[in-house]
């Protein structure tokens, strides 16, 4: 299976389409500057004690007071808390973490009250995204993340991911860590570790350890909320988790862009820093690589895939549900039974291809074609897991009810990518009024007028749907041509998928959207 990553980069946000096999898997925007992303980590104050929820509301910038539960809390607070003391009152010089003695746990059924009060000031990591209408979900249990280790100070344990299945290697990465891990820090040694060489794990180690004490000599009399340490951004968070073997293509759209990307890739791996790739095509990087057409086709409430069958997606605040229906296969001629299994088998495979394309969280129910007998449910509850496999979201996956019903739970940490694939319509705009279509031609003509005898324009590019670009360069003495010979400007008309289709916009030079 090959991945290939689609980086559109535009003004306003980044984003990122990854591909397997030529399929749209994961979907990702990215605003530029983006604040509270999972893995921030942040100087906070205690706005509010809640003993009933034994939690706590913390003032960390945003515009609603993140929620931190007592179990968020992590057994080491005390030794966090007496830490962060230690960093807002040295100037210019972070405490040496190697050396301090470790504070004794906190209660495991203790209340929050008795280790946090109003107004206090506490370091957190954003665990969750701001949801809908709910604040960040925090944790003062940190992490540092590195492409093969994460970093978990005040901790002293080492943790092996469980898909690294040979017991050899498990003892070799185990002893490699614990001869060059620091006290009081405990590693995750992640999947893509596995056959590194000490050199490079001692490397990274040395890095994350860096970028630890590098975040607290900033703290120095530092007023919350604060910033402390950033994640990645997510197109370099997608590089660090993703990047394997099967990784065969990165593309982007932007120059600039494409230089960080492929600086970023050959600091973690060299070998593969030639497959990063500049587009710069005379159509949108997504229309080249047919995301758009995938996008249109995905993202609606009705999923078709295969043989006339089709998915019906509904969100509620409390669940997403899934309906399987078996559309135009209930007239292949088999047997009911088959037919069904075959229908259920192909829509789990598009069921967890869409489950991570839309990011879903929380609860899902998904109601499939009734079977009869439980071998075949034993058969899809088995491909439904293999499917899932390739999530790296957390996620519970239960056998079928007597109902047809399989419910799946999944980690959600971020909102749920929801992209309105209904276009408005062509003639009203939405409005309801019909604006006169035959007027279009004329009303792009008097716009170019503008920005050719007003603003001085002389280079211009104009994106249209492809049907009206089809019409403007319909014929050997075209409109466009005659466009740039009676106004003296050249011109370029480019069709676009991503518009509707009276929707139009002319670019710069610079190929930036020139704002009406």
């Amino acid at each position: 299976m090959s991945s290939e990553l689609v980086i559109d980069v535009t003004s306003k946000e980044i984003v990122i389409a990854l591909l397997e096999n030529k399929q749209l898997v994961e979907l990702n925007k990215e605003k530029r500057n983006p604040k509270f992303a999972v893995g921030d980590i942040y100087l906070g104050r205690v706005k509010r004690i809640i003993p009933g929820l034994n939690a706590a509301f913390v003032d960390v910038g945003y515009s609603r007071d993140a929620f931190l539960h007592y179990l968020d809390l992590g057994p080491q607070f005390r030794s966090l808390d007496k830490f962060l003391k230690s960093s807002l009152s040295r100037k210019n010089k972070a405490p040496t973490l190697q050396r301090m003695k470790l504070e004794k746990d906190i209660d495991k059924n203790g209340k929050i009250s008795d280790v946090l009060s109003n107004g206090q000031k506490v370091i957190v990591q954003i665990a969750k995204e701001p949801i809908s209408t709910k604040g960040p979900r925090l944790s003062s249990e940190l992490s540092i993340a590195g492409r093969n280790l994460v970093l978990i100070p005040f901790s002293d344990k080492i943790s092996i991911s469980q898909r690294i299945k040979s017991s050899d290697e498990r003892k070799r990465l185990k002893r490699l860590i614990k001869s060059i891990k620091p006290k009081n820090f405990g590693v995750i040694i992640r999947t893509v570790a596995e056959g590194k060489k000490v050199a490079v794990l001692d490397r990274e180690l040395r890095g994350l350890l860096k970028k630890w004490e590098a975040s607290f000599t900033q703290l120095y009399q530092a007023t919350p909320p604060k910033l402390v340490l950033s994640e990645l951004d997510r197109t370099s968070a997608l590089l660090r988790d993703l990047l394997n073997v099967s990784f065969s293509n990165v593309y982007v759209n932007d120059a600039t862009f494409y230089h960080e990307v492929k600086d970023y890739i050959s600091t973690i791996a060299p070998e593969k820093k030639n497959i990063v790739k500049h587009y710069d095509g005379p159509n949108p990087i997504f229309d080249h690589f047919g995301i758009s057409k995938q996008i249109k086709a995905l993202f609606g409430r009705t999923v078709s895939f295969k043989n006339g069958a089709y998915l019906i997606i509904e969100h509620t605040e409390a669940l997403h549900s899934i309906d399987v229906n078996s559309g135009n296969c209930s007239k292949l001629g088999q047997d009911q039974e088959s037919n069904a299994l075959e229908v259920n088998m192909a829509a789990a495979r598009e069921i967890a291809r869409q489950l991570r394309l839309r990011d879903m969280g929380g609860i899902i129910v998904v109601d499939f074609i009734d079977m009869n007998t439980n071998e075949n449910k034993q058969k899809l509850f088995d491909k439904m897991r293999e499917e899932m496999k390739v999530d790296r979201t957390k996620h519970n996956i239960l056998p079928l009810t007597k109902f047809g019903l399989m419910q799946i739970t999944r980690q959600r940490v971020r909102p749920e990518m929801n992209i309105q694939t209904m276009e408005k319509c062509p003639t009203c705009n939405g409005t309801g009024e019909i604006r006169p279509a035959l007027l279009l031609v004329d009303e792009i003509e008097n716009y170019l007028k503008y920005l050719v005898k007003d603003l001085g324009y002389k280079r211009l590019t104009l994106k249209v749907h492809p049907y009206v670009a089809g019409y403007l360069k319909q014929g050997l003495f075209s409109l466009a041509v005659r466009w740039q010979l009676k106004h003296r400007v050249w011109l370029r008309v480019k069709g676009s998928e991503a518009f509707d289709f009276l929707h139009y916009s002319f670019f710069n030079p610079k190929n930036e959207r020139i704002e009406e």
